[in-house]
């Protein structure tokens, strides 16, 4: 397999346009998962949720494994390839191997599990392939600012996330559904602190990654779970009469 230039910019700008679509979509009506689900629907039509979430995000982590493994001679270089392809691969092995075992959420309906599956496919794909295949970078890129300060970000924004997700689970008991006020963390200042996190973290990818596919899928995430924070805050207000009023939906002292 060899490096396309066009293969990599015609699927980071699908990428970023099906993020500006579902935005478009999902600020009107929340995905229907989760607290916005109006029904549970019939149960052979959901999978639990530590299953659903171990198939959706496995993709993510085996498709640029498997990218790796059938590049001969493998092609990892310089350091800050390495250093950007783990960072990728970090992210997705939590969310495949920890997060998917100690969730507590609700079962997930297929229909929705079928798309993050394709999108994982899809995204892990192109990630990987860039890196893999086509990246570029300096010998003392590890050193650039771009790159050490996309680091910082995305380890902060990944520290939020794995934070919040903690937090989120302590709130249940297992085989507890009922949903509860989110306390602690970044949770005292926004509805949705694992949302934040995550942004936060693909925007620092990208920063330290310095290429058209990452920033198209940080763009992606925030179009994606921007408005789901937005919905979260709401249902939390329409729900909780002692809800913190200060709080804003995704960012501290903003919105």
């Amino acid at each position: 397999m060899q490096c396309s230039p066009s293969l990599v910019l015609a699927l980071s700008s699908l990428l970023g346009a099906l993020g500006l679509l579902l935005l478009c979509l999902n600020l009107r009506a929340p995905s229907r998962y989760g607290k916005h689900q109006e029904k549970p629907g019939k149960p052979w039509a959901r999978l639990p949720a530590r299953c659903a979430w171990f198939l959706q995000e496995l993709p993510s982590f085996l498709v640029p494994a498997l990218l790796l493994a059938l590049r001969s001679p493998p092609r990892l270089e310089p350091l800050g390839c390495r250093l950007l392809c783990g960072m990728f691969c970090a992210h997705y092995f939590h969310r495949t191997f920890i997060y998917s075992f100690f969730t507590r959420g609700r079962p997930f309906p297929l229909q929705i599990l079928l798309f993050g599956i394709l999108f994982c496919i899809y995204n892990g794909f192109l990630q990987g392939y860039y890196m893999i295949y086509c990246a570029q970078y300096p010998k003392d890129w590890f050193t650039d600012f771009r790159f050490t300060s996309g680091v910082l970000l995305f380890l902060f924004g990944m520290g939020i996330n794995i934070h919040s997700d903690i937090l989120l689970r302590q709130l249940r008991k297992p085989g507890d559904h009922t949903y509860k006020i989110p306390q602690g963390g970044l949770f005292t200042y926004v509805s949705g602190a694992n949302f934040f996190g995550e942004i936060v973290e693909w925007f620092g990818y990208a920063i330290a990654t310095w290429s058209l596919p990452a920033f198209a899928f940080a763009l992606f995430t925030l179009c994606f779970i921007g408005p789901r924070a937005y919905h979260h805050h709401r249902y939390y207000l329409s729900m909780f009469t002692d809800y913190p009023k200060s709080r804003k939906a995704l960012i501290p002292f903003i919105f």
